[in-house]
């Protein structure tokens, strides 16, 4: 993505609570990985396309999108969850990245 960081960008964007929650579910998944539910699951539909789930304070719900690419965590798209599913931008944008990234 030469140089860009969406998601560090967005995280930088939250509150403190909402960053040490989310930091708290990535740092499980990189130092975990493989894991399942309820921290992370593969977004249906999208071949090696995770996501960390994460509950935020107030009730709030976040995801983090990523793939794994050489052994590594890739986080190609975050965002606050209004609804049941991912909304299929949410997962356009991340695909957009993927594709930067050679995945």
């Amino acid at each position: 993505m030469a140089g860009n960081e969406p998601v560090r960008e967005w995280l930088r964007s939250l509150s403190i609570d909402d960053k040490k929650a989310i930091g708290t579910d990535l740092m499980t998944v990189e130092m975990g990985w493989p894991i399942g539910m309820p921290t992370c699951r593969a977004i249906e539909g999208q071949r090696g396309m995770w996501e960390v789930r994460t509950n935020l304070p107030g009730g709030r719900i976040s995801r983090v999108l990523f793939v794994i690419s050489d052994s590594r965590m890739v986080l190609l798209h975050g965002f606050i969850k209004e609804t049941q599913k991912p909304p299929q931008g949410e997962i356009q944008t991340a695909l957009q990245r993927r594709k930067r990234v050679g995945e």
